[in-house]
């Protein structure tokens, strides 16, 4: 059966219950308290951790590096997989903070829908606004929720005012808060007409619920105060006039987003943004690529490798691949073609995450998004198929923003350090370049964050103490042209190039003078600050 909208074929069940969506926000939303909640509510743990647990509380089952835990931010991706009622979701928990936003960029190439979580009392936050724009590039579904209502927060129609002057999407509210604040009751759910009670008592314990029937209906009075249902009342009936309904083509063409209220912390709120997700959210969608699109009905498997993650397991010098499933139904053992090497892959041990913990994935559906440990042969952006050349596009890598020289504090352990150096840079955690004259590494970042991060990983993962310290150099531009322009211009610019991870040609420079100089003196080269990842 055809699907008018989009004249595509019915998907087979097991793929139209997928759900494949990342949460995003700015940091200190609350975004990985949400994400807590919804393994809470998946049945995936018993009790919800917090991010800043203090003594014998819980802590987040999605930060599992040990920088994560000691500063309560999260500085890396994590997947998990879990069942609500008869969906399956994926959940991609990305970093908020601004200086892993490549981390977050990849991520989103990998999901189908975008969870945007807002704080009540900061709105619409700076790194909120740039995630959004990724999320427009790409016309990404998008879902609101409106966290921390518990606590004083802004009026109701200035968030959604906000939302739709800043982002420049139509907003739909879902749910209405009842009060605020210290008054914060509870939730009318608009689209199941039902009451939501909010039970501050214990924060583990899902919302109480009644239904009603309609606004008229006098068991609101008997749980709402007098004051705050007249003022629910009043809201409502300007929301409905003001705002548009919910139109779930709208939501899936990315120009209309649901707004639920809640409070991550005290489990409010996200029970029904769960129900909003299964119900509104889109399927596995096709996904780009080349020489043709990919769509997930197509009975033979293909998956692309969207982040690499070394050492999680820090007994064990392991690399997993994250890949996010296009099309098929894998199983395990099965023999996959890496498209880059043309080199067949056997499957044997494929994982599905729950954070920390993982399991064998015994098998895998379009939308799904599993582990493959990896001694290095996998890249991100490779492409693993049964057989025919696709390459999955659209998977961006940016110029550094920041670069610095970095030594080992032992001299004689040089190769440890370019070994340690190569690992991150094919795990995208930072870009490492090596200068066509003179000896050691040039690292780029996007943040100065990232630097920190990569001192204490290497010399915990390693146990090589680095140091880094200032460059000449400020930024990096990728080289394309012509091969012989290419090469005239790497003659008579030796000191200013270098070679990215993967033995393309970059050209680091000083100032904006630089890359205005090689514009004018050659015309025939082209200096970008952007590069597929492709191979």
């Amino acid at each position: 059966m055809l699907d008018t909208a989009t004249n595509r074929p019915e998907l087979p069940p097991e793929i139209a219950r997928r759900r494949t969506f990342a949460i995003i926000s700015h940091p200190d939303a609350g975004k990985t308290t949400l994400t807590e909640k919804f393994l809470l509510y998946g049945g995936a743990i018993q009790m919800a951790g917090q991010v800043r647990a203090k003594g014998e509380a819980r802590r987040t089952r999605s930060d599992f590096m040990q920088m994560e835990k000691d500063r309560g931010i999260s500085v890396s991706a994590s997947a998990m997989s879990f069942d609500y009622n008869n969906f399956r979701f994926n959940l991609v928990d990305t970093p908020g903070h601004s200086d892993f936003s490549e981390d977050t960029y990849r991520t989103l190439t990998a999901v189908d829908a975008a969870v945007m979580v807002i704080d009540g009392a900061k709105g619409v936050e700076s790194q909120t606004q740039k995630l959004f724009e990724v999320c427009r590039l790409r016309d990404l579904p998008i879902l609101t929720f409106c966290n921390k209502m518990d606590r004083e927060s802004r009026d109701v129609f200035e968030i959604i005012d906000e939302i739709q002057e800043n982002l420049a999407i139509d907003v739909t509210p879902a749910s209405w808060p009842i009060g605020v604040g210290r008054d914060f009751v509870g939730c009318y759910d608009i689209l199941r007409d039902r009451l939501e009670l909010m039970d501050r008592a214990d924060r583990n314990k899902v919302a109480e619920s009644i239904e009603i029937n309609g606004l008229d209906d006098p068991k609101l009075a008997e749980h709402v105060p007098e004051a705050l249902l007249e003022q629910l009342k009043e809201e409502l009936e300007m929301a409905r006039e003001l705002l548009p309904p919910l139109d779930p083509q709208a939501l899936l063409d990315g120009t209309l987003t649901p707004i639920w209220f809640g409070s991550a912390i005290n489990s409010f709120g996200v029970k029904e943004l769960m129900d909003g997700i299964a119900g509104y959210g889109p399927e596995p969608q096709v996904q780009s690529a080349q020489p043709r699109k990919i769509s997930p009905e197509e009975p033979k498997v293909s998956g692309f490798v969207f982040k690499v993650q070394a050492n999680m397991d820090p007994k064990h010098r392991d690399r997993v691949a994250f890949v996010r499933m296009a099309s098929g139904h894998f199983k395990r053992g099965m023999k996959l073609t890496h498209v880059r090497s043309k080199k067949p892959m056997a499957i044997s041990n494929p994982v599905l995450f729950l954070a920390s913990d993982r399991e064998l994935a015994e098998e895998a559906w379009a939308g799904d998004i599993i582990g493959i440990p990896n001694h290095g042969q996998l890249r991100i952006g490779d492409t693993l198929t049964e057989g025919e050349a696709l390459r999955v596009s659209g998977i961006p890598s940016f110029a550094p923003e920041l670069l610095q020289g970095v030594r080992a504090g032992d001299p004689m352990k040089a190769k440890h350090l370019e070994k340690a150096l190569m690992q991150f840079a094919e795990e995208g955690a930072a870009k490492v370049f090596k200068p066509s004259i003179g000896s050691g590494f040039i690292v780029g970042v996007v943040g100065q964050l990232q630097f920190e991060v990569l001192a204490s990983r290497i010399e915990m993962e390693y146990g090589l103490p680095v140091r880094f310290e200032q460059s000449q150099f400020t930024s990096a531009r990728w080289v394309n042209g012509d091969k012989q322009a290419v090469d005239k211009f790497i003659n008579a610019n030796k000191q200013h190039i270098s070679h990215d991870h993967d033995g393309d040609v970059v050209y680091l420079t000083r100032l904006q003078w630089d890359i205005d100089r090689v514009e004018r003196d050659y015309p025939d080269v082209r200096l970008t600050a952007t590069k597929e990842m492709m191979t």
